[in-house]
């Protein structure tokens, strides 16, 4: 075979390799497009399904929430005639748990201080609540008070006669352990709270003064089981800082007292802290507060009011 002959084949030879390749490639890129076009019109096929469906979706779970109240898995200190202001408080404060709503409500907290109060109830027990809520008439006397003895407590300082029994017996404890825990203001009456929170109030100004003094009729002193103490060296507002305190914060509710204003506990209170204002709920009650981290308002709407119910 001639040269001239063998080149030419080599060319048709190379000519007909560079068509297969540019026909494979025509081939392979068409596939592809194909494919993408194919999967674009699924995609969008899919989404006005799911479009369609999510409105739907959106009906069926409202149509649930709607179902689901308040009073579906209510706790036993639920009060049907308060339903109306759970429903309002829940719309006010959604981020609550249903639970706290109606424990919230039972305390009062759906109303400002001191608007609409009502009379305090348990008179002459240690179940009584006053607050700003919650009153005493003018003219309501505790039942048996009886004057502490001076070896725990100022001149002429009175309790109900079990408050007092068991704060001697608290007092009498702590002496033992060379601690000096004493009475430095315990009833008060009406009449001297109305001069005592008039006092503050011109000194401080009456919002101020409501932060840690009850107006007449809303002191708890006034019920004769609350007990203001101190230790005799640092004065009463730095008790927290005394060893009286510490022993106190472990020892007092085995004698039936509490811390009545906790530092976590104003806006159940509604007072600031005080570290020296202590109150008689009796042993199972005070243990139970301990225990339970709670204040006393929380314990009488879930518990003391939950068993008049009951």
């Amino acid at each position: 075979m001639s040269t001239i002959k063998k080149k030419k084949l080599r060319i048709k030879k190379k000519n007909f390799i560079i068509l297969l390749f540019i026909l494979f490639l025509f081939i392979f890129l068409t596939t592809k497009t194909v494919k993408m076009i194919s999967h674009t019109i699924k995609n969008h096929k899919e989404n006005k399904v799911v479009e369609k469906q999510k409105p739907q979706k959106r009906i069926e779970e409202k149509k649930v929430e709607e179902k689901t109240t308040i009073e579906d898995n209510k706790p036993s200190y639920y009060k049907e005639e308060y339903k109306e202001r759970y429903e309002k408080y829940q719309n006010n404060h959604p981020e609550l748990s249903e639970e706290q709503i109606i424990k919230n409500v039972n305390m009062q907290l759906d109303k400002t201080h001191y608007e609409d109060p009502i009379p305090a109830q348990y008179l002459n027990t240690e179940k009584v609540l006053v607050n700003k809520y919650y009153y005493l008439g003018s003219d309501y006397v505790p039942d048996n008070l009886e004057t502490i003895s001076v070896q725990y407590a100022l001149s002429d300082m009175k309790l109900v006669h079990e408050a007092k029994e068991a704060f001697e017996t608290l007092a009498k404890s702590a002496k033992r352990q060379n601690l000096n825990i004493v009475a430095m203001s315990t009833y008060r009456s009406y009449k001297y709270q109305v001069n005592l929170w008039n006092k503050y109030a011109k000194q401080d100004g009456e919002e101020k003064a409501d932060t840690y003094s009850g107006r007449a009729g809303h002191s708890e002193h006034q019920t004769g089981l609350a007990v203001d103490v101190y230790n005799e060296k640092e004065t009463y507002t730095n008790f927290e800082k005394t060893k009286e305190f510490d022993w106190m914060q472990e020892h007092a509710h085995e004698y039936g007292f509490i811390l009545r204003f906790p530092k976590d506990k104003v806006a159940e209170t509604g007072y600031q802290y005080e570290s020296w204002h202590y109150r008689y709920v009796g042993i199972d009650a005070a243990t139970y507060i301990k225990e339970n981290n709670i204040s006393f308002e929380e314990y009488y709407a879930t518990v003391i009011e939950n068993e008049k119910n009951s």
